[in-house]
């Protein structure tokens, strides 16, 4: 097992799978096989579509690395129904997940009050332009 989350999930591998069928089809197609373009072209926006289904149903991934738990293709994303955060397949089918506001950083502190006693800096002594070479 691999040491990073490389996003294997059932959406992937089936579009994957489906994909390739549609590039075999316009394989051919350049070949001379008269309708494989056209069965090419539409197995490959096929292989778009259910993808994208597959993502929404909760078999594909949200954008990034996930928990290492959550690397099996066997578990499902549940968070899928409510849109995941930048990405896109989720936009389009107009689930959108707003992006957590990020804390706020406290700024410097307003003067107020001191608790102890006033410090003064005394000014620095002049010294005599005579005495200033020793």
């Amino acid at each position: 097992m691999s040491l990073y989350d490389e996003g294997h999930t059932v959406a992937g591998w089936t579009g994957t799978a489906v994909g390739a069928v549609g590039a075999t089809a316009l394989g051919l197609g350049v070949c001379g096989w008269a309708p494989g373009f056209a069965l090419g072209a539409v197995v490959s926006v096929a292989a778009l579509v259910v993808t994208w289904v597959l993502h929404l149903a909760g078999w594909g991934k949200p954008p990034g690395p996930r928990p290492r738990d959550q690397w099996s293709l066997r578990v499902r994303d549940r968070s899928a129904r409510g849109g995941h955060v930048d990405c896109l397949g989720c936009r389009l089918a107009g689930r959108r997940r707003a992006q957590a506001p990020l804390p706020a950083v406290p700024g410097p502190a307003a003067p107020g009050p001191t608790a102890g006693p006033a410090i003064t800096v005394a000014a620095p002594a002049t010294v005599p332009a005579g005495d200033a070479a020793h």
